[in-house]
């Protein structure tokens, strides 16, 4: 199966299916020297796990990470890493009465349309379970940033349904903040009415979607490859590889579309000696290449497509029936997506990091 691996320089390869026996990732790229254990792994994905809280699904996995390669002694090789989580509390079972029934919202049907065969269980290779890894290979791409270039990377909750945060500054938004509340909302006010608008669509037996918004500061100016590897296509690429992804939008986003050239140009002054502008309309990135402000990016994610609820659909033999997913499932996929949305901006960031160090003197 193509389409397994993502990135040039900092390269990973992942396998693994929703209820088989775990996940693995594999990363290319990483240098010598970068000291790494598993505790660097765990605190995000303890943020990423399911069963942390009322709102999320209540599948009980540990997502506990075993480096299998690439690390000795506390510290990395230059060889490939491999890192293997297994899934521990997979119920199959609830699977077996629609593995001829297409799931409304699901890659059910488009899987069956491809290969002629699927892993019908948890939605097998299609399904959020395989992000696990990625939040692995993330957490090596944060400490990497993080020792080259003091790069730092959060995510948080903007909107959940009509319930928009008040977040004048994305950049200065700590992870204390976003970690205080349930939701991952760093307005405390507003946390407290997402968290009810869940739980009321949660025993309604339905879901609810929202915006992330994702920030990387103290990135260098100058990062990015002109034309097709534009920074800002490579972060757009990877952020619709994470499933329920709807939409992305950097800076402004589609607010540039009501505004003038001269409301949305940033203005360009010097401050300590450093080139800067007085607004980040244009989030970090000029012509798809680094400014220095901060790159701040906003994801849509949709409802939850899994619901007890009975809803029409089909079989696979086009016949049409009704179904109700069983199974233990996000009423909103929002509180757990943060780490998952910062670990493809940290791979992305660490590929472009390496690719940097052989485009100049």
């Amino acid at each position: 199966m193509a389409g397994n691996s993502f990135g040039q320089a900092f390269r990973i390869t992942t396998a693994g299916e929703s209820h088989g026996g775990g996940n693995v990732v594999i990363i290319d790229g990483v240098p010598a020297g970068l000291p790494l254990s598993v505790d660097d792994l765990l605190p995000d994905l303890d943020r990423r796990r399911p069963g942390q809280s009322k709102i999320v699904t209540q599948r009980q996995e540990a997502d506990t990470p075993e480096i299998l390669s690439g690390v000795f002694d506390g510290q990395t090789t230059g060889t490939s890493i491999a890192i293997l989580i297994r899934n521990q509390d997979q119920r199959s079972k609830d699977y077996s009465n629609i593995m001829n029934k297409y799931r409304p919202g699901h890659a059910d049907y488009t899987f069956d349309a491809k290969y002629g065969t699927r892993d019908y269980r948890g939605g097998g290779r299609s399904s959020a379970r395989e992000t696990n890894v990625r939040v692995a290979a993330g957490a090596v791409a944060k400490k990497l940033l993080a020792e080259l270039h003091d790069i730092s990377i959060i995510g948080y909750v903007k909107q959940v349904g009509n319930i928009i945060a008040d977040i004048p500054h994305p950049e200065a938004v700590t992870m204390e903040q976003v970690e205080s509340n349930i939701v991952r909302c760093p307005d405390p006010v507003k946390a407290e009415q997402m968290i009810a608008l869940i739980d009321e669509v949660r025993k309604d037996q339905d879901s609810i979607g929202g915006v992330s918004e994702l920030v990387a500061t103290n990135v260098p100016a100058g990062w990015g490859e002109p034309v097709f590897d534009k920074l800002k296509a490579d972060l757009g690429k990877a952020m619709f590889t994470l499933p329920a992804v709807l939409g992305v939008e950097y800076g402004v986003g589609f607010g540039c579309a009501t505004m003038r050239g001269t409301e949305n140009n940033d203005i360009f002054r010097v401050k300590n000696d450093s080139i800067t502008t007085d607004t980040n309309h244009h989030g970090g990135m000029l012509g798809g290449i680094s400014s220095g402000m901060p790159i701040v990016l906003r994801c849509a994610i949709k409802p939850t497509s899994s619901l007890s609820r009975e809803q029409d659909t089909v079989t696979r033999d086009g016949e049409q029936t009704t179904i109700a997913t069983k199974g233990r499932h996000d009423p909103c996929l929002l509180p757990r997506f943060a780490p998952m949305g910062e670990a493809m901006i940290a791979i992305v960031l660490a590929d472009h990091a390496l690719r940097q160090r052989a485009a100049r003197v």
